[in-house]
């Protein structure tokens, strides 16, 4: 089944100071389900979140740009799959036995 494009909330950060823009962000991305969309307006390139997004949430989420400037920027953001357990601490992410034998 193909993903509702249509958001399921926009996020217009514009007007939101700046330390307080990405933790909004990601708290309502983290509220999506597998599927749902969430558009996120700026008034810059967000590409910067684009690599945050990348380091946190690797494979969980796609990123279409719906307008790319000069004064606004509106991007698409679905979630695609649930965000990965954070790791282990280990090497391998838990499939070695750390040294310990």
């Amino acid at each position: 089944m193909a993903p509702d494009l249509a958001p399921k909330s926009i996020v217009d950060v514009r007007n939101i100071a700046p330390r307080d823009r990405h933790p909004l962000i990601f708290t309502t991305f983290r509220a999506l389900e597998t599927g749902d969309t969430m558009e996120l307006v700026n008034d810059h390139d967000p590409r910067p979140l684009y690599y945050q997004f990348q380091n946190d949430a690797p494979g969980s989420f796609t990123w279409a740009y719906l307008e790319s400037g000069p004064q606004t920027w509106r991007v698409a953001i679905t979630r695609i799959a649930p965000e990965q357990p954070e790791s282990s601490g280990s090497c391998c992410g838990g499939g070695c036995s750390g040294g310990r034998a």
